[in-house]
């Protein structure tokens, strides 16, 4: 499997959104009779169910409380970050306001200086509590290293799951440094579902889901903001990625009968990348840039990854995506962009139909061909005025 690269060495052949295409179906469906309900198992209640397979980025330029509250009143999920500027500062508006009006030059060692604030575990227990005080799920997501300590405290205050996440995620983290996080053990006395990421691979996905998570993510650098495949040279492309680890998660329920849910994380700007990732293999997707175009994001149209304002080795950056259009738009529409950023719930329901898709699982059996020229083919026009599909 792969080719040589040069002697003794060879090199897989992997894939991204760009460079496939789905086949429409022998059979088409109403787009409005489709079923995309999404699932996380719980220990002792009824799963939580999610009327559209779409979860927010716990990103600080995406979601805040009152974006969480908004993207679950409309069927999906928004995770906030237990390490920025909402835990940070008792009043992050100030903040952000800062970083939306920072010259480039600046940018990155001012989101340097404001993350080394230290956090604070009052504002962990606030922040979770204005979310469920609406009367929706609270989400929220914490490094490894704090995930214990963080995990307590948001459980305590009523968040209903809780994400674990770094760039790459492994069951086997060796650190004479600090204490690694015993996962199996973590996810074990959580009482709320736990999400662990991000990972790329089917061997390390196998062993995640033996640790007892309600699901994992995929996807290390795809994400607008993200640098990680530049600074670190480290990335799968995430159609790879995501049939990979969709491989993994059907061995592991073959194995053992508990379906672990696989969510694709980044690199999805479009309908088209999200239909792309969903039929891959995917149970959901998480999104930040698209999200970041919102009226309600706290970023105001500026997107930043979390390794943005890291004070060693920096892997992100800050980007301008501008504000486009409300939440609700971008989610259902009516679309007033022609770049496919906007209605991504019509893409998905519409993209099954056509593709004879009744429910997630079927879309999931898509079939899929190599096509690098999909978004060019006939496009000469839309690339040469910069609009549709000619937009970068």
């Amino acid at each position: 499997m792969g080719m040589w690269i040069g002697r003794n060495r060879k090199a897989r052949v992997t894939y991204g959104f760009d460079e496939i295409a789905l086949v429409p179906g022998r059979m088409t469906i109403n787009p409005n009779e489709v079923d995309i309900t999404f699932r996380l198992t719980r220990k002792a209640a009824e799963p939580l169910e999610l009327k559209i397979p779409i979860l927010a980025s716990a990103m600080d330029g995406v979601v805040d409380v009152g974006f969480a509250i908004a993207m679950n009143k409309l069927g999906g999920l928004a995770v906030l970050n237990l390490e920025g500027v909402q835990t940070r500062y008792k009043n992050p508006q100030e903040v952000l306001e800062k970083i939306v009006e920072a010259g480039k030059s600046e940018i990155t060692a001012l989101l340097q200086r404001i993350y080394q604030e230290p956090i604070q575990q009052d504002l962990i227990a606030a922040r979770v509590r204005q979310i469920k005080e609406a009367g929706v799920i609270a989400a929220v997501s914490s490094i490894p290293q704090r995930a214990a300590e963080f995990g307590r405290i948001a459980q305590e205050a009523g968040a209903d799951v809780f994400v674990v996440q770094s760039t790459v995620s492994t069951v086997r983290h060796i650190s004479s440094e600090y204490k690694s996080l015993d996962l199996e053990k973590f996810c074990r006395e959580m009482r709320i579902p736990v999400i662990v990421g991000n990972t790329v691979g089917y061997d390390v996905t196998l062993e995640i889901m033996e640790c007892g998570p309600a699901a994992v993510l995929v996807g290390v650098g795809p994400g607008a903001a993200c640098t990680s495949r530049g600074v670190l040279g480290l990335g799968v492309p995430q159609v790879t990625a995501t049939v990979d680890c969709a491989a993994a998660r059907d061995a592991y329920f073959k194995k053992t009968s508990r379906y672990v849910p696989i969510i694709t994380d980044g690199g999805m700007s479009r309908g088209g990348d999200v239909c792309k990732a969903l039929a891959c293999g995917a149970d959901a997707v998480m999104v930040g840039s698209a999200f970041a175009k919102a009226h309600e994001a706290p970023g105001r149209g500026y997107h930043w990854g979390m390794a943005t304002p890291h004070a060693n080795l920096p892997r992100g950056t800050r980007i301008k995506m501008g504000a486009t259009g409300s939440l609700k738009q971008i989610l259902f529409g009516p679309a007033e962009v022609d770049d496919g950023s906007q209605n991504l719930v019509g893409a998905i329901t519409t993209c099954m139909g056509n593709v004879g898709a009744r429910n997630l699982p079927e879309f999931q059996q898509t079939e899929i061909i190599i096509a690098p020229s999909i978004r060019t083919e006939g496009k000469i026009f839309q690339t040469v005025q910069n609009v549709g599909m000619g937009t970068s």
